[in-house]
């Protein structure tokens, strides 16, 4: 009678994962969003009376001035494990990719 074998997951010093970007990036975005908006309340603005896409055009000057929120970004990430995820090995399955298959099988 076969035995199975016990394997443990390997270390994650020993393997290499690379940080997700969109992570970083969204992690990034979410510290320039907090310091624009602590800057407009300083400012006497309420939060609630400026538009949305305001406070975005304000977000997207503030990341362009502040390059270091990405490596803060990218050791806060790597700290929650923010990871990519490994890419899909074999067919795609999605509701296109079924349809297919049941289409193939129904006409068999």
């Amino acid at each position: 009678m076969a035995q199975a074998t016990i394997s443990l997951p390997q270390s994650t010093f020993v393997t290499f994962q690379p940080i997700s970007a969109s992570a970083v990036h969204v992690l990034a975005r979410l510290a320039a969003k907090k310091a624009v908006k602590e800057q407009m309340r300083a400012d006497g603005r309420r939060m609630m009376l400026v538009p949305p896409a305001e406070i975005n055009v304000k977000v997207a000057e503030y990341l362009a001035l502040h390059q270091e929120l990405y490596v803060e970004a990218r050791e806060r990430a790597h700290r929650l494990g923010m990871f990519d995820k490994p890419k899909q090995k074999g067919p795609p399955i999605g509701p296109f990719y079924l349809t297919k298959l049941m289409i193939e099988s129904w006409s068999k």
